[in-house]
């Protein structure tokens, strides 16, 4: 079998893996992962063939001449290879993960810190088992901090990340309704996340917290850490601040105790101040001045179909449909409700991953729905349509059949809110908004 470090030696040579034949970077090394219906030991050859420097697998049949290399499990040897890379690594590393605004806080922070250091930010959400190994293994030697995004969905997961990433410091956005199947309920969702605080202490790493968030400082005094920067809208924190507009963009008035600041954004959503602290705290402990932490939250462009604000030929568009649960649902109707338009519309679809709590956290939301005051919604998958019967909304149980339906009546001089879980595919409807 192959060791780490011979994996490692090889790695060197090029620095680049790839896990997807379609998409073989030339030198690289193919990591043979398997799937729920995939197994990636017989498309080896084809990555060689491809351009791939060798092929990492694990059953001995497919291993036909010297670049293929043999191990006992090509995922573990994938985590192994990082965690070997991120000890060669002498660099802060930021640990992020949380419920809701994980990848919108990783970007925020990376737009700070980048004003002043050679960063590295997770791609996209390369966040799980085989995203964070991934990430590791892509920062350079030329890099000064890094932020790794851990998503999870049952516990012990934000576990074996950290044991990858080794984060010097740390980052919990919130915790919320999310993933609630995996995690066995809320309960479960704050001891899964927690397992990043426990990390932390055992590492006596630094830990960023949002002191307004109770659930946060209970699980941060559950945990026993000692080296906190808190920041939150009272006095005591490293950094307070106050939300002064998000009508549509966010502006902010902070201060470090020293020097009082403002800066306005160009993120929608009130549900994203506490994102945009969290990055001016980070920065602040990085020793960067408010100027330069004000300019890098200033110039950030949200994408990615989170918070983004888009104007169509016909309507604004509140493009949040990248994912959704419970908690970033009701935080996005609570956001519409208080912009100011003259028509107000709300395209909601299907929450996934709830179990047991799916029927009634989707009632809770139709219920927010139909009482935020909003001219028009529109609900769509099989979750939302057992309501159906609710004359003060449209239901679909398909994108397609609301495609169809919007096409027939176009909604036009309408701020529009569409969210829904990843699944639900929501951006096939752009077109016709």
């Amino acid at each position: 079998m192959i060791t780490t470090e011979i994996l490692y030696a090889h790695f060197l040579e090029n620095l680049q893996i790839s896990t997807d034949t379609r998409n073989i970077i030339k030198g690289s090394l193919f990591f043979a992962l398997k799937g729920d219906h995939f197994n990636a030991n017989e498309f080896a050859a084809q990555a060689l063939e491809n351009g791939a420097s060798f092929a990492i697998i694990d059953e001995e049949k497919y291993k036909i001449s010297d670049r293929y290399l043999l191990v006992e499990d090509v995922l573990t040897s994938l985590q192994d290879l990082a965690r070997h890379h991120r000890n060669q690594l002498n660099i802060p590393v930021i640990g992020l993960t949380g419920s809701n605004g994980k990848t919108t806080s990783k970007e925020l922070v990376n737009a700070v810190l980048a004003e002043r250091y050679k960063t590295f930010a997770t791609f996209g959400n390369l966040n799980n088992h085989i995203g964070v190994p991934l990430s590791i293994l892509s920062i350079r030697n030329d890099v000064e901090v890094a932020i790794i995004e851990m998503g999870a969905n049952h516990q012990k997961e934000i576990e074996l990340l950290c044991t990858i990433a080794q984060p010097t410091h740390g980052i919990i956005t919130n915790v919320g309704m999310a993933h609630l199947d995996g995690f066995g309920g809320f309960e479960g969702v704050k001891k899964g996340k927690a397992e990043l605080y426990a990390y932390l202490k055992k590492t006596n790493g630094y830990t960023f917290i949002n002191r307004d968030n109770s659930y946060l400082m209970e699980m941060s005094t559950a945990a026993g850490l000692n080296k906190l920067i808190f920041y939150g809208t009272e006095t005591g924190n490293t950094i307070k601040g106050q939300l002064k507009s998000s009508d549509p963009f966010i502006e902010v008035d902070w201060t470090n105790h020293e020097e009082e600041s403002s800066v306005k954004t160009h993120l929608t959503g009130s549900y994203n101040f506490e994102n945009i602290l969290a990055a001016i705290c980070i920065g602040d402990f990085f020793d960067m001045n408010p100027e330069s932490i004000n300019q890098g939250l200033a110039n950030y462009q949200p994408k990615n179909n989170r918070s983004q604000l888009t104007k169509t030929d016909r309507n604004t568009v509140i493009c949040d449909f990248y994912n959704a649960n419970p908690s970033s649902m009701s935080a996005a109707l609570n956001n519409i409700s208080v912009l100011t338009a003259d028509q107000k519309t709300a395209i909601l679809g299907d929450m996934f991953e709830l179990g047991p709590e799916s029927a009634i956290q989707h009632e809770l939301i139709a219920k927010q729905a139909f009482e935020s005051g909003l001219n028009e919604i529109i609900f769509i998958g099989k979750d939302f349509y057992a309501y159906k019967d609710n004359t003060k909304a449209k239901f679909f149980k398909t994108p397609n059949e609301a495609a169809a339906y919007l096409q027939e009546n176009p909604i036009k001089n309408n701020m529009i809110l569409l969210k829904g879980s990843r699944g639900m595919k929501l951006e096939s409807l752009l077109q016709y908004l």
